[in-house]
């Protein structure tokens, strides 16, 4: 079973896994989204994803550096 839009905690700790030197502040919603649909182990509906949620995935990324 993989990730879902819900799961910021666990895409953030993903995402800082994969790219751990970036600064996510530096990104766009846009960008972040992208990343996340990148992820192998992402398994949810990429139009599910919206404003509120991205920014919960990023500050949980922002968090977790």
């Amino acid at each position: 079973m993989g990730y879902k839009w819900t799961d910021a905690r666990e895409l953030a700790e993903e995402l800082y896994d994969n790219e751990p030197e970036l600064d996510p502040v530096t990104l766009r919603l846009s960008e972040l989204r992208e990343r996340v649909l990148a992820l192998s182990d992402f398994d949810d509906d990429p139009e599910a994803s919206n404003e509120r949620v991205l920014e919960a995935i990023l500050q949980a990324w922002i968090d977790e550096r």
